[in-house]
């Protein structure tokens, strides 16, 4: 049976260095025999979640979509970007919407429970965004979700890819290749 793996950044900018470290981990991943669904969490109009709002309206479309795909799926490929030591505002507030009870009255935290998921990040600065993957991680394993080991954070991101976005160092490339392709391995022996 083939790994469904949703694969998402929580980067809001076009041609942002999370989504593209998002994207060779992605494709090793999709190498590993995995399908591989790419999203971006912009796309999807969410509120700051608000419990009076969900109260008084119900939860959005964007987010009832969102729980749809993290429940067709069996891993998160997740690029967390790093916004001043943290991870981004964009992506705690999808996970928060998605943690919310799903439209048949089951709970939303039960999407992430026994979910495996991996990480990936970039920054400029010297810790690649590591920072933002450890509260991240923390995040999910709240959720029951199994964070496996070997992330990749890149650091110097803003010198890491040629002009026509392909990576200029092999071995840093090679390693985010492993992040999906251990998160599409490890997905399998669990299923």
């Amino acid at each position: 049976m083939t790994i469904k793996i949703l694969a998402l950044s929580g980067s809001s900018r076009r041609g942002s260095y999370n989504q593209r470290v998002l994207d060779v981990s992605a494709r090793g991943a999709f190498e590993a025999g995995a399908d591989v669904k790419t999203i971006r969490l912009a796309d999807f109009k969410l509120p700051l979640y608000d419990a009076d709002e969900e109260a008084e309206h119900g939860s959005p479309d964007s987010a009832q979509a969102l729980q749809k795909l993290v429940a067709q799926h069996d891993a998160l490929l997740i690029a967390t970007p790093e916004y001043n030591g943290g991870y981004t505002a964009l992506l705690k507030n999808a996970i928060d919407w998605i943690s919310r009870p799903c439209p048949d009255g089951s709970p939303g935290t039960a999407l992430f429970a026994a979910k495996i998921a991996a990480l990936v990040s970039a920054s400029p600065g010297q810790l690649g965004g590591l920072r933002s993957q450890t509260g991240m991680r923390t995040v999910l394993e709240k959720l029951g979700v199994l964070v496996i080991p070997g992330s990749f954070a890149l650091s110097a991101a803003h010198e890491a890819f040629t002009e026509n976005g392909g990576m200029k160092d092999a071995n840093a490339e090679r390693l985010l290749l492993a992040v999906g392709e251990r998160l599409a391995r490890a997905a399998s022996r669990l299923k």
